[in-house]
């Protein structure tokens, strides 16, 4: 049977991960019509205080994802942190998956995801997959890049984690052979940048797509700060990111909301990313889109049919809150006028997200102002951009 055929709707949900995405999610559920049963390694856990149900359990715990499984019709992920093996298995004996395994390992394992895009015809970064510096390909490769590389761990990098720009011949030997430890390396060219820009996916259960507007992301220290709708660039990027997102849903086949990020080169729209969840550069959406992403992805996993993505504003900007050395004043974030300020429950912690603010206008200095001057109260390290 088909996983479209298995279930119609399917009012419980399993989420794998308890952070910021699950709750932003359990805040959705009900407006979706389904309950939440969140798998989270401490009842701490951001999502705990949204989600109807907790089990405790680590993500990577074949007995854990099957007690899960034996409470919810369906599960979904709010990382990609998990062991594509135990998700087979799983999947073998009929637990229904959202993105199914198939799918994540695009997410999970940027060696394959660089490879089958590469493969498609998508254009990403010039790469090589390596496990250690000693492989014979690596200095004919680092010979044919102009810069310096980028170095990533194939499997487990996020938030700028597992990912390295070494500046000389011999720290990029030593980079590769620390991060090979872990498993395979990624390599590849560092691309001149004129922007950066994300795109936001849902796929149904049976393959309809709809596409919430491209934005500007930009990012510091291999983290997103800062969120612009609408993007700014041209109506030919804006016409490439489209096509070039419905070919790469189409070619992953997940269920639920993707975000595919692109670096803007001079050559056009490269992929950088691949997320099968909901994601950072989607948050906007919550106060400025009829269907939020988190309300969006609950919509597709559970079998139901797409919502309306009409944004609700002509100009919306998000900040990430990203802890300073001292902790700022969520009171005084929230006195910051016609803002909305997302608080994720976390104890504060330097360089922890522990929120993010939106700030929807008619034209974009005034949501650009008030959503940092909110953020900065709220105690951000980043800097205005």
């Amino acid at each position: 049977m088909s996983d479209a055929n298995k279930l119609t709707v399917s009012p419980r949900v399993g989420v794998v991960g308890a952070g910021q995405l699950a709750r932003m999610m359990g805040e959705a559920s009900s407006d979706v019509g389904v309950a939440i049963t969140v798998l989270a390694t401490s009842n701490d856990d951001s999502a705990v205080a949204t989600c109807q149900a907790v089990l405790l359990g680590a993500a990577n715990d074949e007995q854990a994802l099957r007690a899960l499984a034996g409470e919810v019709d369906v599960i979904t992920f709010d990382h990609e942190l998990v062991d594509l093996d135990v998700l087979e298995r799983l999947e073998a004996n009929g637990v229904v998956l959202r993105p199914g395994s198939a799918a994540l390992r695009f997410a999970v394992d940027k060696a394959y995801q660089r490879q089958a895009l590469d493969d498609a015809g998508i254009a990403v970064p010039r790469f090589l997959v390596v496990r250690s510096s000693r492989d014979e390909r690596l200095d004919p490769f680092l010979n044919s890049v102009v810069t310096s590389p980028v170095v990533k761990v194939a499997r487990g990098g996020y938030d700028g984690r597992g990912v390295a720009f070494p500046s000389t011949r011999g720290e990029t030997y030593e980079i590769i052979d620390d991060f090979a430890r872990a498993g395979e390396v990624v390599v590849e060219e560092r691309l001149e940048l004129t922007s950066e820009v994300a795109q936001l996916v849902a796929r149904s259960v049976i393959g309809s797509l709809v596409f919430y507007p491209l934005v500007t992301t930009v990012q510091r220290e291999g983290m997103c700060v800062e969120v612009r709708f609408p993007s700014d660039v041209d109506a030919a990027a804006l016409d490439d990111a489209r096509q070039l997102s419905e070919r790469v849903a189409n070619l992953v086949q997940g269920v639920g909301v993707m975000a595919i990020e692109y670096f803007v080169t001079a050559r056009g729209l490269v992929v950088n990313e691949v997320a099968l969840r909901p994601h950072n550069t989607g948050h906007w959406t919550i106060e400025g889109a009829v269907t939020s992403q988190f309300a969006q992805h609950l919509r597709a996993v559970s079998g139901q049919s797409l919502g309306d993505v009409t944004t609700l504003a002509s100009n919306a900007v998000m900040v990430n809150v990203v802890g300073a050395d001292e902790p700022g004043s969520l009171d005084a974030a929230r006195n910051v006028g016609d803002t909305f300020v997302h608080d994720y429950g976390k104890t504060w912690r330097p360089g922890r997200k522990l929120g993010h603010v939106t700030a929807l206008g008619d034209e974009p200095t005034s949501p650009h102002v008030r959503a940092w001057n909110s953020a900065r109260a709220y105690g951000t390290v980043t800097q205005e951009i």
